[in-house]
């Protein structure tokens, strides 16, 4: 995984956090458009990697708002 590109796309995040929420058993994650670029970066650096030890938790706060639960982004492994 290309750490460098990880690491700007988190602190992009940091600039504009995701909100993410649940209803009606839905997840719903709202965000500006620059941090959707962001998440998306994200998912492509997982989807690149052979590693199911390598995730991303966006910890409320810091990636994603306050109000948000954790959003853990991880590799299924097979």
């Amino acid at each position: 995984m290309n750490y460098d590109l990880a690491l700007m796309a988190l602190e992009g995040l940091q600039r504009s956090p995701l909100a993410v929420r649940t209803e009606n058993g839905e997840v719903i994650i709202e965000a500006e458009a620059a941090s959707f670029k962001e998440l998306a970066r994200l998912c492509l650096l997982l989807g690149g990697t052979q590693s199911s030890e390598d995730a991303f938790e966006l910890t409320p706060g810091r990636y994603v708002d306050e109000v948000s639960p954790v959003l853990r982004l991880k590799l299924r492994e097979e």
